[in-house]
């Protein structure tokens, strides 16, 4: 794992974490070691600090693999009745800080899909995805993000869920966006996945989904993972 680039970028992102951007890495490097199909997802991606970091995953393993990008550029949108913390409008940036990070890094720049996820991800996300970060914030943009990419993962395939908070097997887990545990359950509660809750030495919030290769041998499950997979 490149450690410098990580200490970089949490030194410039505060909500980021060594435990969150190492859960990425073996995420993400294990479905391009082992071949899985298709190209690399990050639905709601800000202003691209956490999207360098897949890229360079990708430039180090699979560098043929294509980096889309999702994002309003217009913050957030208006809360649901299941979300809380932040207000519509929160956190917006522009298409050009997300270039200006690739650039500072010199890495190749990916496909960026400006606009709301319920009108860019229906055309724009790719036929086969081999691995997908949703960082949606709130209940309606995580389900939306699900209902688009899911049918799209390849077996052996994975979802990273950032925010995904529950408490009852990772009691040191961040509990800000309550929607996003609430969409990713409500989405897998009738399909065979493995829901993995990821925990490690402080507040991570991620859920892991590996796509089976053969479902009816996956029945449904909710485990608890460390940073690098392994269930606990």
């Amino acid at each position: 794992m490149r450690v410098q680039m990580a200490r970089t970028l949490l030194s410039r992102n505060s909500w980021s974490s060594m435990d969150h951007l190492t859960a990425i890495y073996w995420a993400l490097s294990s479905v391009l070691v082992y071949q899985r199909p298709g190209a690399v997802l990050e639905v709601g991606c800000h202003a691209g600090r956490t999207s360098v970091w897949l890229q360079q995953i990708i430039q180090d393993h699979a560098p043929d693999r294509d980096l889309h990008l999702f994002d309003s550029f217009k913050g957030l949108p208006e809360p649901g009745r299941h979300d809380s913390l932040l207000t519509a409008g929160d956190l917006a940036v522009s298409e050009d800080d997300v270039r200006a990070n690739f650039t500072e890094w010199a890495l190749s720049m990916p496909t960026i899909h400006p606009g709301w996820f319920d009108e860019t991800l229906p055309a724009g996300c790719p036929d086969t995805v081999c691995f997908a970060y949703l960082d949606g914030d709130y209940y309606d943009s995580i389900l939306t993000s699900l209902e688009h990419v899911y049918p799209r993962l390849a077996p052996g395939g994975v979802i990273l869920i950032d925010d995904y908070c529950d408490r009852d097997t990772n009691p040191q887990a961040w509990d800000g966006f309550p929607g996003v545990k609430l969409a990713c359950d409500d989405y897998f509660r009738d399909r065979p996945d493995e829901v993995r809750t990821l925990a490690g030495s402080g507040p991570l919030a991620m859920a892991l989904i590996r796509k089976p290769f053969q479902a009816a041998q996956h029945p449904p499950a909710a485990r608890t993972a460390s940073a690098t997979g392994q269930t606990r």
